[in-house]
């Protein structure tokens, strides 16, 4: 990269930099943004997209190229820390904290694939023609997100469908504002019935939520120091483990790519995630993880996340979501109508207490992203006083390294286009199955409570 292109990299940067901050100032003054709860990063990217040569003219062609490029590369440093800085429990006690939720979460996510599948086969290929592997934009846009669509781009384009980028991507963003609009309705309707253990009515969501700037009495730091700057700056040192974490992700990512021709299109950013949960656990055998900050990481994750997400958006390519809009829009359709049906009906028969807290946090997280569940969650259970919270914390350690753009989530376009569609849909099937009869066997299932649960059972 010559000093040329290393200029425009920092100026495409500084452009969508300015856009958050631009956004997040939008969203204190706009209360329709308030009142969807609107992301500044979406907010970023849609004015990214308008300013666009695609829109209105204003930005170049180049800007946009640079910014195309930007979310392939951070979903790797987002998942890189997604353990770090955390202590890894053994698999008895996150079984025995969340098992109930690990076997909704898997339902949920491989039910995404289901429903997908399904739909592509009898209603979307007979009708519009798209290629089987368009089943699998649900799961990576709803329960992946913006970034994990960035990293599935390249297997895509191997596959013989780039346009499964874009249509991954815009996945992502229906699934985000879904996520927040309609777990609003499913929040006020609980409220409403009495489903909600500790809220009776919907009540007023506080200011600084609606706004995005806090008030100076709910403002905390950023992470804790836990080494002397005059060594090395405390983010740097943490930036040295996420670096660690990716190479070691390279390293299998080279190795991945050449055990089958169908691998060569493998992601580096589940492997990345792996390096993670190597590095954390050298880290507690050295007996160094007392100095790993797990909010230094969140910070550094988040930057990634902000950025990632708002040049995603900022780039997306307008002519294909037209193109494939009617098929696209049947497959949104049928994941919000899955996640509400599972939010409703399945989550008060399999969750032991506090039926609805545990099912919204899910909803939010599996069409949108972990921070809109938690979001919600923090409405309907705003001290975290059910176990909501923790079982949703403990099922994330499994869920997350296989689903939501984990290992299944990487491969599933491969798998869908070497077992072809009928065969895909059998093994999903066969998982959903599973997992179902483990929930049974564990006496998770029962009849439906009632609204007036007890906070502890």
């Amino acid at each position: 990269m010559n000093a040329e292109q290393l200029n425009d990299l920092m100026i495409a940067v500084s452009l969508i930099a300015a856009l958050l901050l631009f956004g997040t100032f939008l969203r204190a003054r706009l209360r329709v943004l308030q009142k969807i709860l609107l992301p500044s990063s979406l907010i970023a990217g849609f004015i990214g997209l308008a300013l666009s040569p695609q829109a209105l003219g204003v930005l170049s062609p180049g800007v946009i190229e640079i910014w195309a490029a930007l979310p392939g590369r951070l979903i790797s440093v987002v998942f890189a820390c997604m353990f770090l800085g955390h202590a890894i429990p053994s698999l008895r006690k996150v079984w025995r904290e969340a098992g109930p939720q690990i076997c909704y979460g898997f339902v949920a996510g491989f039910g995404q694939y289901f429903v997908a599948m399904l739909v592509t086969l009898i209603l979307l290929i007979p009708l519009f023609g798209v290629p089987p592997i368009f089943a699998s934009i649900l799961e990576i846009g709803f329960s992946g997100g913006h970034g994990t669509a960035s990293g599935m781009c390249e297997v895509f384009g191997s596959l013989g469908f780039p346009d499964g980028c874009d249509l991954g991507l815009m996945s992502a963003t229906v699934g985000i504002t879904v996520a927040v609009v309609f777990g609003m309705l499913l929040v006020n309707l609980a409220a409403r019935r009495g489903h909600a253990l500790l809220i009776k009515s919907p009540g007023s969501i506080p200011r600084d939520v609606l706004s995005g700037i806090l008030d100076p009495k709910n403002r905390r730091p950023l992470g804790t120091s836990t080494v002397s700057m005059n060594a090395i700056e405390p983010l740097a040192f943490h930036l040295g483990f996420v670096g660690i974490s990716i190479l070691l992700g390279w390293l299998a990512y080279r190795g991945v790519r050449e055990i089958h021709p169908m691998l060569r299109s493998f992601p580096l950013f589940p492997l990345a995630m792996l390096g993670g949960i190597a590095v954390q656990a050298a880290s507690s055998a050295l007996k160094i993880d007392r100095i790993l900050d797990r909010p230094s990481f969140e910070r550094i994750q988040g930057l990634s996340l902000d950025i990632l997400v708002a040049s995603a958006i900022a780039s997306l390519n307008l002519r294909v979501v037209m193109e494939y809009g009617a098929p696209f829009a049947i497959l949104m359709l049928a994941g919000l109508a899955w996640m509400l049906a599972l939010t409703w009906f399945l989550a008060p028969r399999m969750f032991p207490d506090a039926w609805f807290e545990r099912g919204v946090v899910e909803f939010g997280m599996q069409t949108g992203v972990t921070a809109v569940g938690l979001l919600l969650l923090r409405i309907v259970d705003p001290e975290y006083r059910t176990e909501a919270a923790p079982s949703f914390g403990f099922k994330q350690i499994v869920y997350e390294p296989l689903l939501g753009g984990g290992l299944v989530t990487s491969i599933s376009p491969m798998l869908i286009a070497g077992m072809g569609l009928p065969g895909a849909l059998l093994a999903v099937s066969g998982i959903m199955a599973l997992f179902i009869l483990v929930a049974l066997l564990a006496g998770f299932f029962h009849r439906h409570p009632g609204p007036y649960q007890s906070i502890h059972q």
